[in-house]
């Protein structure tokens, strides 16, 4: 009980309900601008990449663009040349090329 009347009383400017409030404001305003988005970008990416299939055209993070040849488990090998061949997790993929 005396946890709950903390709130309430008089601690100076406010209690600690009027302390903590614009904490939680903040933070509410931050999660639905910030980590939200963040999160819906981040399951699309992981469904497009688990719909991949062969001669798909992909861009990894470090900028090699190529045309899928092989899907593993958890890696593609790509061609990016005419004779290069080249394994990457699938975690690299960041996009794909239409």
């Amino acid at each position: 009980m005396n946890t709950f009347l903390l709130f309430f009383q008089d601690a100076g400017a406010g209690g600690l309900l009027w302390t903590v409030l614009p904490f939680v404001f903040i933070f509410g305003i931050f999660y639905f601008l910030v980590i939200l988005p963040q999160k819906k970008q981040k399951q699309q990416l992981q469904d497009m990449i688990t719909e991949l299939k062969i001669n798909d055209e992909v861009v990894t993070n470090g900028g090699v663009i190529g045309r899928i040849k092989e899907v593993k488990d958890t890696s593609f090998i790509i061609q990016s040349a005419e004779k290069s061949f080249i394994e990457i997790g699938k975690s690299a993929v960041v996009g794909k090329r239409p």
